[in-house]
């Protein structure tokens, strides 16, 4: 595979050691030639470094495996989940949850991106629904701020709303950005 195959998530191998790309960016400079700078996780350390590759430089993907998990609880430090096929149970540390543990309810299911049979990054689908819990009323004319507010939705994340959202609603929000995307209508 070639540098221009590169996307968030994947696995590749360097030097007989795995790295997950949690970053790239195409740069094609106006003098010299292009290339590839990504940021990479090694996935047996958890260490992130920052290498460059040439554009046509040829890079070894590594086996990836993608299973339908359900999430169970957090222990503080880290997040306990369960196959859903061979109802294995596994851990996976804050840090490789990262962000997204925002938006992971006890229950909910996510896929697991497993490299060589170790869990390394979880995917959730990327809009989400979830129920307002704490909303501040919204005061009239309080629109010069774009017309917005912080509201908790019930994992405890804060997502910025429209005025018009109040407790008990359930919203839509976009787990990739964590923005509100719509009020859900049941």
């Amino acid at each position: 595979m070639t540098t221009s195959d590169f996307k968030k998530g994947l696995a590749i191998r360097i030097k007989g050691e795995t790295y997950v790309i949690i970053n790239y960016q195409f740069v094609n400079p106006g003098k010299g030639a292009a290339f590839t700078r990504t940021k990479v996780k090694n996935v047996k350390s958890g260490k992130v470094m920052e290498i460059t590759f040439r554009s046509d430089e040829q890079v070894e993907e590594a086996n990836m495996e993608y299973k339908r998990c359900q999430y169970l609880y957090s222990d503080g430090s880290d997040f306990h989940f369960m196959d859903n096929s061979s109802y294995e149970q596994f851990s996976m540390s804050a840090e490789m949850v990262g962000e997204q543990a925002d938006y992971m309810m006890d229950g909910g299911n996510v896929v697991i991106v497993f490299v060589d049979g170790m869990p390394v990054s979880l995917q959730l689908p990327p809009k989400m629904e979830f129920k307002v819990i704490e909303s501040p009323p919204g005061e009239k004319g309080d629109t010069a701020t774009g017309g917005t507010k912080q509201v908790t939705i019930e994992t405890g994340a804060k997502v910025a709303a429209p005025l018009f959202i109040k407790e008990g609603d359930i919203i839509r929000v976009n787990t990739e950005t964590g923005a509100y995307t719509e009020r859900v209508v049941k």
